[in-house]
């Protein structure tokens, strides 16, 4: 990220990993919600290892919120903790099982470490969950 902190978009904007790598130092303390956000920047800025540690400490604070949980996971996946990925998609789906993306990521994660039957499970409830089932 810190190679990002002087890069622009097309149109002239501030890259988001630029927003995120400063908008913690102004203000004093930052809040949940600050962090919230600023891991979102790091995770469109593709700093999936970076948003997770934000992530991570979000998740242990506000346990029983799927939202954050549901992107570190996305954020481990991106970045290659496949198995910690799996762990918090688990979770996710523990405390929410209809929530379709969860089982997508849940067989797709499953996939990338070579367990395909196991992921067949998970692919077929994502497929029936969001009505695309054959």
């Amino acid at each position: 990220m810190t190679g990002d902190f002087d890069s622009y978009l097309p149109d002239g904007e501030a890259s988001p990993a630029r927003w995120a790598g400063v908008r913690h130092l102004f203000g004093g303390g930052e809040t949940a919600a600050g962090r919230w956000e600023r891991a979102g920047l790091l995770f469109e800025a593709r700093d999936f290892a970076g948003a997770a540690r934000l992530l991570t400490a979000l998740v242990e604070e506000f346990p029983d919120l799927v939202a954050p949980r549901l992107l570190l996971a996305r954020a481990l996946y991106h970045s290659a903790q496949l198995s910690r990925a799996e762990a918090q998609l688990r979770e996710v789906i523990a405390r929410d099982p209809v929530e379709g993306y969860a089982h997508l990521m849940l067989g797709r994660t499953l996939q990338r470490q070579g367990r395909d039957a196991e992921a067949t499970a998970s692919l077929r409830l994502a497929d029936a969950l969001a009505g695309t089932a054959a």
